[in-house]
């Protein structure tokens, strides 16, 4: 057995070690859906003080920066990405008052803070919205995208919104009218062809810059530029909605305005793009030359299976995209939008197996090379919630991966209602924060160890990254810099497997096993094979299904 092609090995600029990196570059990330983390005021709804009161378990953790989904002022049709004042905080999370104190005690703590930008699409309500709709000679007429339906009433062209899968056009009472929304009729669809559109855009992320906060996740930000004649799409691509689609040129030049914009500021502030392209190359191209995103999603590895085919798929490509332009990965497995990973990969698995894929998942997510996001309960295992249909809210089906976090075992599970907007994720009794945290074997100390661990490991920090073929169901891969050098082995079949390790040709011919290299473990997914409080132990080369090891030399 031997490591892949060394032609084939990650060198990319990013990747090598640096004097100074980018706190991006090194960070973990770690996603907080505000309506889902802790209520401080009985309405059931999480809040930005429930944020701040748990801040000192995500630095206990070891994650570096949070990013916070949506608290704008909203009437919530899609959950806070309906925008009503890009500028305020929603008074179901709390005020501006408020948002600062948390930005203030995050960075207390050396925690970065990234917050959500929302720029392709406003709320119905917003103050712009009702403008544009009122005449069609308002002077915000054109902010928005606006067209006359076809001689039967029939949408201006054939695109397809993407949360239920109708038409992206609605008709309009008052002028008649139809307005572009590629997500929600609540949504209207901005007009960056309009310069006052965007200068208006770009205040708003002056006003968050200004103060204090780190970085944008930047929502479909690909939208921001589309075709001028919104030609229909091909009739092969009718009913694939908008948002996989559109992949202009108009979109790069924004980007790189809005980078200069940021880039001007102190402080290394940032960009992610949501670029919900599904192809890793297009996605690849939104960092341009270094000078439009800072990062971009990825989300193949969003939609991978737990097999080790399907992920060095899904590596290779990200290497072949990505290390000719210098850009720096990112890796994603659970969000807001997507089953959680917990729930894909239980599929068809015993439940012992389906928590020993969490685990193994938590390895393989954060020994990656790149810039990991972590969706707040994976530390605990959570898998989506059953919602029943009264309790429904999100118009696309997403609600159970939104299920609250469960912080204790008490029935109202440290929130100040014991009844919140979702039903709470299964085995919420067992899986909290209080309870995994007394048990130094659960998948919450797991986190815990590999996070300090790539905290104190420049190999996973910075480090090039070559993939190896060492099996067809062992997913495995070497990160290193300088001489500081680990290796990551992945199970992902259903066999127990013996995995040998001889790397140096001349030991492998050796037929004395005491000549032959030893591999020590640093740690292992299954629960109780390695304690941080202890000596490591050598490797006996037995990989068990569903496990995942970092080995050292």
């Amino acid at each position: 057995m031997s490591p892949t092609d060394p032609n084939t090995a990650d060198r990319s600029p990013a990747a090598r070690k640096m004097a100074d990196p980018a706190w991006w570059t090194t960070c973990v990330a770690y996603q907080i859906y505000p309506r889902s983390f802790c209520d401080t005021t009985g309405n059931g709804i999480g809040d930005l003080a429930g944020i701040r009161a748990h801040l000192d378990h995500l630095s206990w953790l070891g994650v570096d920066a949070i990013w916070l989904s949506p608290f704008f002022t909203s009437p919530m049709a899609d959950a806070g990405y309906d925008v009503a004042d890009f500028c305020d905080v929603d008074p179901l999370f709390g005020d501006l008052d408020e948002f600062d104190q948390l930005l203030s005690e995050a960075h207390q703590r050396g925690l970065k803070v990234i917050i959500d930008w929302v720029p392709n699409h406003t709320s119905i309500e917003h103050p712009w919205f009702a403008e544009s709709r009122s005449s069609t000679d308002n002077a915000k007429r054109d902010w928005y995208v606006w067209r006359n339906p076809g001689p039967s009433g029939e949408p201006p062209n054939n695109w397809t919104e993407s949360l239920t899968f109708g038409p992206a056009w609605t008709t309009d009472d008052t002028t008649g009218q139809a307005y572009l929304h590629c997500f929600l009729p609540e949504q209207p669809d901005l007009n960056w062809d309009h310069p006052a559109v965007e200068a208006a855009l770009h205040d708003t992320l002056r006003f968050w810059l200004d103060r204090g906060v780190d970085g944008f996740r930047m929502d479909v930000v690909h939208l921001i530029g589309k075709d001028p004649d919104l030609a229909d799409v091909a009739p092969e691509l009718v009913g694939l909605p908008q948002v996989v689609l559109n992949n202009r040129p108009e979109t790069h030049e924004r980007l790189r305005r809005i980078r200069s914009l940021i880039d001007a500021y102190p402080g290394d502030r940032m960009a992610i793009g949501e670029i919900y392209l599904l192809d890793t190359e297009q996605v690849a191209s939104h960092y341009g030359s270094n000078d439009e995103l800072h990062l971009c999603f990825n989300f193949p590895p969003l939609f991978a299976k737990f097999d080790a085919e399907s992920w060095r798929t899904v590596m290779d490509d990200t290497v072949a995209s990505l290390d000719p332009i210098g850009a720096w990965p990112t890796w994603v497995l659970s969000n807001h939008d997507n089953p959680r990973h917990a729930t894909r990969y239980a599929k068809g698995q015993e439940p012992n197996d389906a928590a020993a894929r969490a685990r193994a998942a938590a390895v393989l997510l954060l020994t990656l090379r790149g810039t990991p996001f972590v969706f707040a309960g994976e530390e605990l295992g959570l898998t989506d919630a059953e919602v029943p249909e009264g309790r429904r809210h999100d118009p696309a089906g997403r609600d159970g991966c939104r299920a609250p976090i469960p912080w204790d075992a008490t029935p109202n599970h440290g929130w100040a209602t014991g009844t919140p907007w979702l039903p709470w994720p299964p085995e919420a009794t067992a899986r909290n924060v209080d309870t995994l945290r007394q048990d130094p074997n659960s998948i919450l100390w797991l986190y815990r160890e590999v996070l300090a661990l790539r905290r104190s490991r420049p190999a996973l920090r910075v480090g090039d990254l070559q993939r190896w073929d060492l099996h067809p169901d062992v997913l495995a891969f070497r990160r290193g810099t300088g001489h500081d050098a680990l290796l990551v082995l992945v199970n992902m079949g259903n066999d127990d497997l013996d995995v040998h390790l001889d790397l140096d040709p001349d030991a492998a011919r050796d037929p004395d096993p005491d000549h032959r290299p030893s591999w020590t473990m640093v740690c292992s997914s299954v629960e109780g094979v390695t304690d941080p409080a202890t000596t490591a132990v050598v490797w006996s080369s037995r990989l068990r299904r569903n496990e995942a090891v970092i080995l050292g030399q």
